[in-house]
């Protein structure tokens, strides 16, 4: 899948690279201690991200907002 920017999917692609190893040469074999390997990259994939998002005028904040377990958690979506 491509990356929500496209100036983001050399970030995506290296990130995605670290997590599918670690995913099949540790998880899968019973390590599921997660030793922050890929975090370089998942954050500097995040920040790529955030200023894509930021530039199409979507508001990211929404998106990582935490709703699981609150009575926001069973409503309707809210339409723009």
């Amino acid at each position: 899948m491509n990356s929500v920017g496209s100036e983001c999917g050399d970030l995506k692609k290296s990130y995605d690279d670290c997590f599918n190893k670690w995913f099949a040469e540790k998880f899968l074999k019973g390590d599921t201690r997660e030793d922050g390997v890929c975090k370089e990259f998942f954050i500097k994939y995040q920040s790529c991200i955030k200023k894509s998002l930021k530039e199409q005028n979507i508001n990211y904040e929404e998106i990582e907002k935490d709703v699981m377990g609150t009575t926001e958690e069973k409503q309707p979506p809210k339409t723009s």
